[in-house]
């Protein structure tokens, strides 16, 4: 009776390992699906910056600065000219 119940008990465990290994499998195709999916929408957002980045689409000369209009602003001095080397004096 000892050895039928330990034989049941073995083929339960052999048929449990069985479908876990199929289970995992099956997990293993739904993670590469997930991994797939995902790397996608990262190419799409890629695709779309780099539309945006090349500018062919866009018209920018409305904001162009002309040459000429430099030339008209001053140039700032600045108040107090600091040199570095009265940091490392050290007789100040």
């Amino acid at each position: 009776m000892s050895k039928l119940l330990l034989a049941v008990i073995f083929i339960g465990l052999h048929v449990m390992a069985l479908n876990g290994e199929s289970l995992k499998v099956g997990k293993k195709s739904d993670v590469v699906q997930k991994h797939i999916q995902e790397q996608m929408q990262r190419e799409q957002k890629y695709a779309k910056e780099q539309k945006f980045y090349q500018g062919k689409d866009y018209n920018l000369s409305a904001v162009e600065v002309d040459q000429s209009d430099l030339d008209s602003i001053p140039t700032i001095e600045p108040e107090n000219d600091f040199d570095m080397t009265d940091v490392y004096r050290d007789d100040i």
